[in-house]
């Protein structure tokens, strides 16, 4: 199918300027990636003492170093020096509250104040340079507030996300060591107006020895049990603190953060970034795949929990001087008009999110977002998974109104930031695609076989062959295993674990995991492409596909679909679908088993639990293991019937 090919008309890139020049300084950035990269660092960061060395890295041995000798501290780069230079009044955190109407703004000032009295209270509890805080809030001011102050005085941050079940948290904690523990009394989101963190917390806490105290925000005035010597109230300790904190002077190389990943066998895998290479490459992506200019107001809408949160709600837009927004509640409450309203509140200018929200928006039909003003809308940009032609093709028309293009982005917990991205008004925008590599990265396929596929429209394995300054460094306490998983199969290859194809422009479409394939009959059939097929049924919204056991396939293929608001499930629409896989990719690939679900089960980040299906589709319909992460629990009795 040829593929479709948008262009923004008069969307002007105010820094790349044309196709031509985003080749030359590619070109330049993979020829002289250390002139490159030190030209970069000068512009983005502010540092106390210029590096000695640009990079020294060893992609076979895993041994990465970018910015050695250099002297700086992210606190201060988010904060301070943007107040120093006069713009101490520029809001820099608008947070929407879970409430319609609940809602603050954070000058540069009011910010950089709060985050060096929490950062002198974890002082005064001992925590210093190179010990690990962690975090365990819902998108409340203070959780952006509590990873500021943590680099603000060199402690290693680890941020769990706020769905995490107790079981969950501590195997975080006592995994990275943690000294202190900040959390919130409750937490609000959506419809849950208790969700409980402090006793989750405590519970979590138990099952530890290292936690010397748990420091606990305030969100409700609903009673939680204080523990005397060892929890300590936000609200009192910080009222009585200086307001005067000065920042760690850090190595580039010193850790910065650790953020636990699932890995595949369900132990979680802690991922350290350091300080340098990842402010810069942060801020950097932040600036150019999004097109910030001064004044624009970003909002991401992942959880500061993941790697998104990260680098484009609180680093990259703060570094860059943006106004960052954080929002605590879902996209369909009070009702599902609530993202579009935000936009219209705050006269977004960015927007940042994952496909699973742009579906569950596109279901509910074009009346939701047409009572709003969305006019302030620059750039729209995508995140988490392949994003499928359908909601593509929605995003682009009803919510950018076709000015505004899509940054389609690719990249992983472990990168620190995007490696691949259509640049705004310089790259064709085809749907599914996401296009040409970012400054500085070598993308390119392997056969099973290690060797690299040159002709496009051929599936491989997606692997780096050069580093860049935003690379994870290791993984935490198990150096061996960082080696293993990233670099080992493939000497001088950093191994993503994805696969993905190019067309004949190069641009690069990736179709999933390695372990997301299907082998039906010989076919080796990606799962992305598949349910992108089955969503392209008139009625259908989202759709995830497993394989079981089958007689004569080998593997046959189990399709659950969720179908738009108002369309109702019938045998005509499972041929419908099976007619336009086939029209799409061919009759071997038709699913052998279609149910109709309310909804897929996802996390609350929006990635399906896709083992859980896969059990479901096997016949095992007890033993499901750790469904902590499962947003709705409820679906579950809806699939197994």
């Amino acid at each position: 199918m040829k593929n479709k090919i948008f262009i923004t008309k008069n969307f002007k890139n105010n820094s790349i300027k044309d196709l031509d020049n985003y080749k030359k300084l590619y070109k330049y950035s993979i020829e002289n990636p250390s002139q490159f990269w030190s030209e970069i660092a000068e512009k983005q960061i502010s540092w106390f003492q210029k590096w000695h060395t640009t990079q020294k890295t060893d992609f076979v041995n895993g041994d990465i170093k970018y910015f050695e000798g250099g002297k700086l501290n992210l606190s201060y780069n988010c904060l301070d020096r943007h107040v120093e230079n006069g713009h101490g009044n520029k809001t820099a955190l608008i947070w929407e509250g879970n409430t319609p109407g609940e809602s603050k703004k954070f000058s540069y000032a009011e910010l950089l104040d709060q985050v060096q009295k929490i950062a002198n209270v974890l002082k005064n509890t001992g925590i210093k340079k190179g010990d690990r805080v962690c975090i365990y809030m819902q998108m409340i001011p203070e959780l952006a507030v509590a990873v500021l102050a943590c680099s603000r005085i060199g402690a290693v941050h680890s941020v769990v996300f706020g769905a995490f079940s107790a079981e969950s948290l501590s195997s975080r904690i006592n995994a990275c060591q943690c000294k202190i523990l900040i959390t919130q009394d409750f937490g609000i989101r959506g419809k849950k107006q208790n969700i409980p963190m402090k006793e989750n917390a405590d519970k979590a806490v138990k099952q530890t020895s290292c936690i010397q105290n748990i420091i606990v925000v305030k969100r409700t005035e609903n009673k939680v049990n204080m523990e005397n010597g060892r929890d300590l109230w936000w609200h009192q300790e910080t009222s009585k603190i200086n307001t005067l904190c000065p920042p760690e002077v850090m190595d580039s190389e010193d850790p910065l953060f650790i953020l636990y990943t699932s890995g595949s066998t369900g132990k979680p895998k802690g991922i350290l970034h350091t300080t340098g290479g990842y402010g810069v490459y942060a801020s950097y992506t932040h600036k150019q795949i999004f097109n910030y200019q001064e004044g624009d107001v970003s909002w991401c809408t992942a959880d500061i929990g993941w790697i998104t949160g990260h680098s484009y709600v609180i680093y990259g837009p703060l570094i860059n001087r943006a106004t960052t927004l954080m929002f605590e509640g879902t996209p369909n409450y009070p009702d599902f008009g609530r993202y579009w309203s935000i936009i219209e509140q705050h006269k977004v200018n960015i927007f940042y999110t994952a496909p699973t929200a742009l579906r569950a928006l596109m279901k509910e039909g074009n009346s939701w977002p047409e009572k709003y003003d969305l006019s302030t809308l620059k750039v729209l940009g995508s995140v988490g998974e392949p994003i499928k032609e359908p909601e593509w093709v929605w995003y682009y028309n009803i919510i950018g109104k076709g000015k505004c293009p899509i940054a389609d982005t690719w990249w992983q917990t472990e990168t620190g930031g995007v490696l691949i991205s259509p640049l705004p008004g310089i790259t064709k925008l085809k749907p599914g695609y996401s296009s040409l590599p970012f400054f500085g990265i070598q993308p390119i396929l392997l056969d099973d076989h290690g060797k690299e596929i040159t002709t496009h429209n051929t599936p491989g394995l997606l692997a780096i062959k050069a580093p860049w300054p935003g690379m994870l460094r290791t993984i935490y306490g198990d150096n061996e295993k960082f080696k293993q998983l990233y670099f080992s199969k493939y000497p001088g290859y950093f191994l993503t674990g994805d696969s993905a194809y190019f067309d004949k422009d190069k641009h690069f479409r990736i179709t999933g995991r390695v372990d997301d394939v299907l082998n039906v009959s010989g076919h080796r059939i990606g799962t992305a492409e598949l349910e992108e097929a089955i969503a392209q049924t008139k009625g259908v919204a989202e759709a995830a596909v497993v394989s079981f056991e089958h007689e004569i396939k080998g593997e046959g293929i189990h399709a659950f679909v969720s179908l738009m608001h108002n369309t109702t499930p019938n045998l005509k629409l499972k041929e419908q679908i099976k007619i336009t896989v086939a029209e799409k990719i061919g009759p071997h690939a038709k699913p052998d088993r279609i149910k109709f679900v309310s909804e897929l089960p996802k996390t609350r980040s929006g990635k399906i639990i896709r083992r859980l299906l896969r059990s479901i589709s096997l016949g095992n319909s007890e033993n499901f293991g750790d469904l902590s992460t499962l947003a709705n629990p409820s679906i579950i009795k809806e699939l197994t019937l």
